[in-house]
């Protein structure tokens, strides 16, 4: 018996069962049945049972030994590779070399503690792509003990590639929580995190475009000012940037540190005034008839207190509204807890409190929500009465939705509203603050207990924020980013709201990028690829079997992510 495949002219050809026997010279063919009906697979299993072969089921002789995720750690190795990562830390290969690379990726892909990230180099292709396989955690320990000792020099090659002379260099200073008691770093000062415990300050220096260049960590007390001449002397010295124009908020960049930049020469600066100058600069302004904001919602000044210098003020309706409505609430809130203390007070009536009880609980509880200054309060045995401040406020209300952008730079080389959006891209450095310690790469907590290893932590973090602004960039139509926000930031109003571009309206509406896949957040994106697999399978038991490896099929989203970083499937 044999199963023959007869065409027919307009219908498709017909399946037949057949056998056939001699008859004298010619060959009798009788068909015993029509298979036409039956599936591909089961006519396949027919024809090899005819021949003779033995079948058995996929389960019991075909099997897939290991499936090690690998789509996200190509994708994130071969972002390194176009980066030149390897390069960067060290021109000639080695051992610490390849084992930082590996916690690099490990740190985009997936962060944890080094105990940790040394046991899931197993569980993806990473160990295998990095040459990592036998690494454990005191491999990691020592890598990031060589990793210290370059920091100078990497920090260099990327200052070489991002900061050229004249150009916009943006600084700002963040801290972090640090859990334990060993880390001569961790004092408890302004904590970022808002945590009653000891923190570890790091400032980051970033290029125009938001690229990180350096990294400085300080202990967790360090005040703001006081890490500029440290940024100064990095671009001056170690970097020989000859002119460079710093941007820095205006706790950053005081009046003493601005002094201090224009003592060294052929230094530039964007920053923004306090609410004490500008109500000293409004008031100045307020001796003319001429308005500050005719049609425009910025204006160009200058004073005395700021020789050479460009002061450009700007008013924000909204952000007044916001300020107006944020004062009456704190200021609601402030009355509530005085109240509570009234009441306390007023209950106290067979042995009142005296006037110096009564101050410490209001000392207490006034200042809660920062407006104190706002309250007038009269205190005396058994009575406590306050009343709102109404020209501390109206002071106050006057600055509402005003701030002045302070700079020397020429308004041949930057326009006022240019200054304003320079100011803004601060943005971009707490954008980058805001990946070190939210779901990205959690660069919190920290629990080493040497100071050189949380150095250390610190710039790997920075190292793989570095690749990661990269995947962003280069993912972008695939992720719920607006690709021509950079387009729209240099010709907007650098002052009113600003308005999303009609590619990320459309990607809101439809949640669907240009090619119709699903919009994805990054760490969506990795979670997406990390379903390519490279699978180990076997075919036979025993002495007989046969292993290959064999990855997995990608679908249309998977290849187009590899599309965009100009990358091979894997």
């Amino acid at each position: 018996m044999y199963i023959a495949i007869v065409p027919n002219r307009k219908s498709p050809p017909a399946v037949l069962l057949r056998e056939d026997h001699r008859v004298g010279q010619r060959t009798v063919k009788r068909t015993l049945a029509n298979l036409s009906a039956l599936p591909p697979a089961a006519l396949a299993a027919l024809r090899a049972a005819l021949k003779g072969e033995r079948l058995v089921g996929a389960a019991e002789y075909f099997a897939v030994e290991r499936s090690l995720p690998c789509g996200q750690v190509r994708a994130v190795k071969g972002m390194m590779e176009r980066l030149g990562m390897a390069g960067l830390l060290a021109s000639k290969p080695c051992r610490e070399r390849d084992l930082v690379l590996a916690l690099i990726a490990q740190r985009v892909v997936r962060p944890d503690s080094k105990l940790e990230t040394a046991a899931r180099f197993a569980d993806t292709t990473l160990a295998m792509d990095f040459a990592v396989e036998e690494a454990d955690e005191n491999d990691l320990y020592a890598a990031m003990d060589w990793l210290l000792a370059r920091q100078p020099f990497i920090e260099k090659k990327l200052a070489a590639r991002h900061l050229t002379a004249g150009g916009r260099v943006f600084y700002d200073l963040s801290s972090s929580s640090y859990h334990g008691a060993h880390c001569p770093l961790a004092v408890r000062g302004h904590n970022r995190d808002g945590l009653k415990l000891p923190s570890i300050a790091y400032g980051l220096l970033t290029d125009d475009g938001g690229r990180p260049v350096a990294l400085s960590v300080y202990p967790g007390n360090t005040g703001d000012p006081t890490t500029v001449p440290d940024q100064i002397e990095a671009l001056r010295q170690r970097f020989g940037v000859g002119r460079f124009v710093l941007v820095g908020d205006r706790g950053m960049l005081t009046s003493a540190q601005i002094e201090k930049l224009r003592a060294l020469g052929g230094c530039g600066w964007i920053s923004c005034l306090r609410s004490t100058d500008i109500r000293k600069l409004l008031e100045a302004r307020g001796q003319t008839d001429a308005p500050l904001f005719d049609q425009k919602n910025l204006a160009e000044l200058s004073h005395p207190d700021f020789p050479g210098e460009r002061l450009v003020a700007c008013f924000n309706p909204l952000l007044a509204l916001d300020r107006a409505r944020t004062r009456t609430a704190l200021l609601e809130a402030t009355e509530t807890v005085l109240a509570k203390v009234a009441r306390h007070v007023a209950r106290r009536t067979a042995q009142p409190l005296s006037a110096a009880q009564i101050g410490q609980q209001v000392g207490r509880v006034i200042n809660r929500y920062k407006v104190a200054k706002h309250f007038a309060v009269e205190i005396a045995d058994g009575q406590l009465r306050w009343s709102r401040k109404a020209d501390s406020i109206a002071r106050e209300t006057a600055l509402d939705g005003i701030y002045v952008i302070r700079t020397p730079e020429p308004a041949d080389t930057l326009s006022a509203a240019d200054a304003v959006r320079t100011y803004k891209r601060l943005g971009d450095v707490e954008k980058a603050f805001r990946t070190f310690k939210g779901l990205d790469l959690h660069v919190r907590p920290i629990r080493h207990r040497l100071e050189t290893r949380v150095r250390a932590h610190l710039f790997l973090c920075m190292l793989a924020y570095y690749v990661e602004w990269h995947l962003r960039e280069a993912w972008a139509p695939l992720l719920f980013v607006d690709e021509e926000l950079a387009e729209s930031r240099a010709t907007r109003d650098p002052v009113a709201r600003a308005t999303p571009s009609l590619n990320a309206q459309a990607k809101k509406q439809n949640q669907r990028a240009e090619g119709g896949f699903p919009l994805r957040s990054f760490n969506g994106l990795l979670s997406a690829l990390a379903t390519l697999c490279l699978n180990t399978c076997r075919v036979g038991e025993g002495q007989q079997a046969t292993r290959f490896q064999r990855p997995t099929e990608a679908n249309p989203q998977q290849r187009e992510a590899f599309r965009l970083l100009a990358l091979k499937l894997p």
